[in-house]
């Protein structure tokens, strides 16, 4: 069962939660930073091949609290809306995931992001997470479109973005400078009709 608190502004900004029976996904705190620097540096080698080239200095408490911050005003703005995945029995971090780049107008679209904890990747925790964030983002953000990119040889990324209901479109060239090097990516796309069809 979905339970969604809405996020019309900064005021219930803390109390924006997307919840289910097993998990909840919600905005960064800074009571989180211990969790979260200890997933991130237990699973960095595993983490740092799909991900920017980041040092021990990101994972300092002052870059957090930075961080939340910044995601904090992307919030309030509606440009960008980064959450972070708990398990829910036990309440445990096991990852984020980002509905970034937020755009209207004639676009009315999205692009996701996401990670997970080494020791949580392919245990269903994602799928669970983009089963809360996709009803989120059609209903009540209600864009139209929403995107997705992974390297081509991210073969786990791409196969949940399918099972998702992610529609494959094409190659990006070096689009995003991914451990230090300007990588591929190859573009997916779900569709607030391929939404509908899928849940109908």
């Amino acid at each position: 069962m979905l339970n969604v608190v809405p996020m019309p502004g900064a005021l219930k900004r803390r109390r924006f939660a997307l919840e289910s029976d097993e998990h909840m996904l919600r905005l960064p705190r800074m009571s989180d930073f211990e969790d979260w620097r200890a997933l991130r540096m237990r699973g960095r080698s595993f983490l740092q091949p799909w991900e920017p080239l980041w040092s021990v200095h990101d994972m300092s408490e002052a870059a957090f609290r930075k961080r939340v911050a910044r995601l904090n005003r992307e919030y309030d703005s509606g440009t960008s809306i980064q959450l972070f995945i708990f398990m829910r029995k036990p309440e445990m971090l096991v990852g984020g995931i980002t509905i970034g780049l937020i755009r209207r107008g004639v676009a009315q679209m999205c692009m996701l992001g996401y990670w997970m904890g080494e020791e949580y990747a392919g245990k269903g925790h994602m799928f669970a997470a983009l089963g809360l964030v996709i009803p989120f983002v059609f209903d009540e953000l209600r864009l139209h479109r929403i995107e997705a990119a992974c390297i081509p040889s991210n073969d786990r990324s791409a196969s949940l973005l399918r099972k998702a209901g992610f529609t494959q479109e094409g190659l990006l060239r070096k689009y995003l400078r991914i451990n230090g090097v300007w990588q591929d990516h190859y573009i997916f796309s779900l569709l607030r009709e391929d939404f509908d069809a899928n849940t109908n």
